[in-house]
């Protein structure tokens, strides 16, 4: 039998869970979670230690699933895409529809953002005016934050928050 150089690197490296956590960004917690749900493993055990024994390639499918967390990517649309990444052609259109439903997600979550923001600004001016007795700036700012609010309800509503 033929051994290639990648079962020869995953016969001598090894890493403990803490190792993993820390070359992944994923809590150990998180780690163990993701391999009992399937997400992410199988992950071998120490024929005498049974504790999780990390190779190369479950340290870079935790990597992977640690830049997919980052982006706010749920749980379910995680594991399509590790399941996509095998399918050929039919896999990769999957992974562009999910991707692209991902990243209109996340303008929701940024034009969300930027309406906190702008509320925020308007909070600033609305206080500064009253700081500086300018009741008819202080109205107009009090009158555009309720607007923003009302904004705000709407797309939290929208998103689901």
């Amino acid at each position: 039998m033929n051994t290639t150089v990648n079962e020869i690197m995953e016969k001598t490296l090894i890493y403990t869970i803490k190792e993993a956590s820390e070359l992944s960004g994923l809590p150990e917690s998180t780690l163990r979670y993701y391999e009992t749900i399937g997400l992410l493993g199988p992950i071998n055990r120490g024929s005498t230690s049974k504790q999780r024994e990390y190779t190369e390639r479950n340290i870079d499918e935790a990597i992977s699933i640690a830049c997919l967390n980052a982006t706010g990517m749920s749980i379910e649309d995680m594991r399509a895409y590790l399941g996509n990444r095998t399918q050929g052609v039919v896999g990769a259109r999957d992974q562009v529809a999910l991707l692209e439903n991902h990243t209109g997600r996340l303008a929701d979550e940024a034009y969300y953002l930027q309406l906190r923001q702008r509320y925020v600004d308007t909070k600033i001016s609305y206080w500064k005016a009253v700081a500086e007795e300018d009741s008819e700036q202080a109205q107009a700012m009090s009158k555009n934050a309720k607007l923003i609010a009302k904004e705000l309800k709407f797309t939290r509503e929208k998103l689901g928050q």
